[in-house]
């Protein structure tokens, strides 16, 4: 950036933290090329997670510069120093401006490098680097300054910046067309969707080796994928939601989380979250999604069971509270999770009585392991009426929890909504009693106590060889 950017950029930053008269006061008595100026300065509408981090700037995710007309964010803690990086990856939900960054971040180094720059331009075909990253509405087309034309050349595959530098389109589906070329700069959108993507990538880094500092740009909404999981791991990483582009139209943004919050498809898409599976767990993202009810569930439940699973100590771990149903259809169904941490035992069985009562539970499932008949007359104390049932688990949560898995798996239980921490929990449960998360899985051990009273409890009896 240039002395006289950085006067720009302070002058913008410090326009934002004013109030909105003054800044309808100022932008009225600027020059049309002012104005025009001001609308073409990325650093100034750039919003967190958009911006190139600096060679040795604490990593993490976003960069905390604040967009017009918004106020300015305190600076975070400082951070391990990030060093000169090669990769840096925007992983972040739709509409969060992933297009838009790797735009301007291309069009930067045109600008900067001129005549002789080499950029590659990678999508998952030749058609989406055209329609999206050349020709889309945030594609480098729309987003060249003024008397700075871009020329694309279809045929030849090539963009040809107003600077004298180039961009050239290649295809995650062709890894052969890497094998050869050099070039300074990569960018590379829609990782996760390469049909051939770590060959793809592995042609483009070995090419990349011209200039002092070759570095390449990913721009993807996460997806569970192994090759992509390492990359990132590998990556200066930043990113958000879509929640965070203060230039969507609110009720778009409204709409889609309507739709799809909580679900596996919204954190990926919306939130820019990694939903990795862990290896050997009881429970896969997919087998939740093909459990999860679209519908509106069951009214009519023969009954309902609220899982406790108590914390060891008042500031240890979550008080699991889920509530589960029997419905008339021999189906269980989850139906809520009211798990709460940092309460006193008095505390979270006041949450667990409102939970029964809400939802018309006929019995209170809590396991007396962690302080045995203590934690029932904790219970009875704040609702003496409350038909508590206390426990002993027998075995390992994860022995415990595997002949729920099977229901979920044979299509005998539901999610009748999205829980994601519930969620998060049971994918991280492995055969055997590993755990994948940091703490304990209170909620899923207190969802596993309610569905094995439901379905799998003492009251069905176990069938027996008659002797003849």
């Amino acid at each position: 950036m240039t002395g006289e950017e950085r006067a720009l950029l302070r002058a913008v930053e410090r326009l934002a933290l004013a109030g909105p008269r003054a800044r309808r006061f100022v932008v009225r008595r600027l020059t049309q090329p002012q104005r025009r100026t001001l609308i073409e300065f990325w650093p100034a509408w750039a919003h967190s997670g958009q911006s190139e981090p600096a060679p040795s700037t604490p990593s993490g995710r976003g960069s905390g510069r604040a967009a017009p007309g918004r106020k300015a964010r305190a600076p975070a803690a400082p951070g391990p120093a990030t060093p000169a990086w090669r990769t840096w990856a925007i992983v972040a939900g739709r509409g969060f401006g992933k297009t838009r960054a790797g735009s301007e971040w291309v069009s930067a180094l045109a600008r900067a490098h001129g005549p002789g720059l080499r950029i590659a331009l990678v999508g998952a075909t030749a058609e989406d680097v055209r329609k999206v990253m050349i020709e889309g509405e945030s594609g480098l087309v729309a987003v060249a300054r003024t008397g700075e034309p871009v020329r694309f050349l279809r045929n030849a595959g090539v963009v040809r910046f107003a600077s004298g530098a180039e961009a050239f389109v290649y295809s995650g589906a062709c890894p052969e067309k890497l094998r050869g070329p050099q070039h300074h700069f990569a960018w590379c959108d829609e990782i996760a969707k390469w049909r051939r993507a770590e060959e793809t990538w592995d042609n483009l880094q070995l090419g990349l080796r011209l200039g002092e500092r070759p570095r390449t740009l990913v721009t993807t909404t996460p997806r569970t994928d192994p090759f992509l999981t390492r990359l990132i791991a590998g990556s200066v990483v930043s990113g958000g939601r879509m929640a965070d582009n203060p230039h969507l139209p609110p009720a778009f943004v409204e709409g889609m989380e309507a739709a799809y919050r909580g679900t596996r498809k919204g954190r990926e898409e919306l939130d820019g979250e990694m939903l990795a599976d862990v290896e050997g767990a009881l429970w896969s993202r997919a087998l939740i999604e093909r459990a999860r009810l679209s519908g509106p569930s069951e009214r009519d439940h023969k009954r309902i069971v609220v899982g406790v699973d108590p914390p060891a100590s008042a500031a240890g771990d979550a008080c699991g509270i889920v509530v589960c149903a029997l419905g008339a259809d021999g189906l269980g169904r989850v139906l809520g999770d009211h798990s709460v941490g940092g309460l006193s035992p008095e505390g979270w069985a006041a949450r667990v009585v409102a939970a029964a009562q809400a939802w018309g539970a006929d019995r209170v499932v809590v396991e007396k392991n962690q302080g045995g008949d203590m934690v029932a007359a904790v219970l009875r104390t704040a609702d003496p009426a409350l038909p508590v049932r206390p426990v002993h688990a027998r075995f390992g949560k994860g022995d415990r929890a595997e002949p729920v898995a099977m229901l979920f798996e044979s299509g005998r239980a539901f999610f009748a909504g999205a829980f994601p921490e519930l969620e998060d929990e049971l994918c991280a449960m492995t055969r055997g009693g590993g755990f994948g998360l940091k703490g304990s899985p209170d909620r899923a051990d207190a969802m596993v106590h309610a569905l094995t009273e439901l379905m799998l409890g003492a009251e069905r009896a176990p069938p027996r060889i008659r002797s003849l």
